[in-house]
């Protein structure tokens, strides 16, 4: 944890990203060190915990970290959480919660709250169209006998 806190600091004091670190741990072995690069790699979705993430999956050779552990310096949004599901991570530890993100301006509140919000009267013009043809591709995947499931 304390490596991750450490990434943080070095990140916030910089212009790579946000005062944001992860890491990623199988057994004793840390597999992925990263931090926030949102502004630098002009990607939102580059939260230290996602490019933690995809990193360890690259140097393992998998989409599936099960048995591994995320060490983040702040409590994942909802975005880093969901990553850390699809990802099967076994353990989460963070250090600051949301609220303290929140205190240095990254509030994650409203998308909470829009996540209770049936989608028709989110704050996003969302609706579902082509129905049926969006059901074929997972059609077709039900029937590939060749698929990789996870």
């Amino acid at each position: 944890m304390l490596e991750a806190i450490a990434l943080a600091k070095r990140n916030a004091s910089s212009v790579t990203g946000g005062p944001f670190g992860a890491i990623v741990v199988k057994g004793n072995e840390i597999i992925s060190a990263t931090v926030n690069t949102v502004t630098s790699d002009k990607d939102p979705t580059a939260h230290a915990e996602v490019n933690a993430i995809r990193d360890a999956c690259k140097k393992l050779d998998t989409f599936n970290l099960t048995g591994c552990t995320l060490y983040s310096s702040c409590e994942p949004c909802p975005m880093c959480l969901s990553a850390v599901y699809w990802a099967r991570i076994d353990k989460i530890y963070f250090a600051a919660d949301r609220k303290e993100a929140e205190r240095a301006g990254f509030s994650d509140a409203f998308i909470y709250d829009q996540l209770k919000v049936p989608a028709k009267e989110r704050s996003i013009s969302t609706e579902q169209i082509l129905v049926e043809e969006g059901v074929e591709p997972f059609t077709l995947w039900l029937n590939n006998n060749s698929k990789v499931p996870y």
